[in-house]
């Protein structure tokens, strides 16, 4: 099968198509046939050698999110059979012709939606679910910032907070993002106070605004480090509000975890999906061997929404 191949750390000009061997399903997995891979900041953080996958998946092959139809299955699979079409996040791997999943990893594609648009949600949409109402804890009613939200997370994050009853102001440094979250209907004033929950993805550099903007009994949820992951904090503030400040990340869970998030966002999220309440946004789709391309874009921080590579 074909694979994007890391030939060595470095910049997008290491990435490479390789034939490689396909791999094998266990007993509890199932043979995806990918048709489309959405491409994450882990991607490229792993392509630079600063993210390994875990243990067991090859370092060379990029990918933590796929769309496709269902070509085998392992001896113990019973929720699925060939031809059914799936979208999942997975460890690694997932920017190849095939790829292998545990079945209850495996979600449902709309009917009607194309593998481009759902190969933009696994890891966006169970990131941003994961951040705001296990994390987070959310409420209708309640007020979320989120910060470089014209990312592929952070704009799920605005669009199933919105569907929740919360009122979203939507954070960019850029004024071309901040008119297209605007026009979603997103507020992107900075508050002076009274928020309830942070989805924070850049780090250092927001720490002290996010502690002043939080209300009594806020919640900060940090998703990423963008600029950085230490901060010299005054703590006073955070006793003084009784703030709750709490870390997630999806990749080195163990796959219990991850199964049981799958599992409440196939009850929970994805009938708005399924209904059109809450829609991917893609900001582009290049093939396989263009994804030099699709990572030099999103280094310089060029996309809204969500890059896609087919296959």
């Amino acid at each position: 099968m074909r694979a994007l191949w890391i030939a060595r750390p470095g910049g997008p000009e290491v990435l490479e198509v390789r034939e490689v061997e396909d791999p094998v399903p266990g007993p509890d997995e199932v043979l995806v046939r990918v048709h489309a891979a959405g491409l994450n900041r882990a991607d490229l953080l792993q392509r630079r050698g600063l993210y390994p996958p875990p243990p067991g998946i090859p370092a060379e092959i990029p990918g933590l999110e796929l769309a496709g139809e269902v070509e085998t299955c392992g001896a113990r699979v019973t929720s699925l059979r060939p031809g059914d079409r799936v979208m999942a996040i997975v460890a690694g791997a997932g920017q190849a012709e095939r790829a292998c999943l545990h079945e209850r990893m495996a979600l449902a594609i709309p009917e009607g939606m194309s593998f481009t648009d759902a190969a933009a949600i696994p890891e966006a949409f169970l990131t941003a679910h994961d951040a705001l109402s296990t994390r987070g804890r959310l409420r209708p009613g309640e007020t979320v910032l989120i910060h470089a939200a014209a990312s592929g997370v952070g704009l799920a994050a605005a669009a199933i907070a919105s569907a929740a009853g919360a009122r979203v102001i939507a954070l960019t440094r850029s004024e071309g993002k901040r008119r297209k979250l605007a026009d979603l209907g997103y507020d992107t004033t900075r508050p002076p106070g009274g928020v309830n929950v942070v989805i924070d993805f850049l780090g250092a550099a927001s720490w002290a605004e996010n502690v002043e903007v939080l209300a009594p009994s806020g919640r900060l949820v940090l998703v990423g480090t963008l600029s950085g992951s230490k901060v010299e904090a005054d703590l006073s503030a955070v006793m003084r509000k009784r703030l709750t400040v709490v870390g997630t990340v999806l990749r080195p869970r163990p796959i219990e975890e991850k199964i049981a998030l799958t599992q409440e966002f196939a009850r929970t999220i994805l009938p708005l999906i399924a209904a059109g309440r809450i829609q991917p946004v893609v900001d582009r789709v290049l093939p396989l061997a263009r994804a030099a391309d699709a990572h030099a874009a999103m280094e310089r921080n060029e996309n809204f929404g969500k890059i896609v590579l087919t296959l």
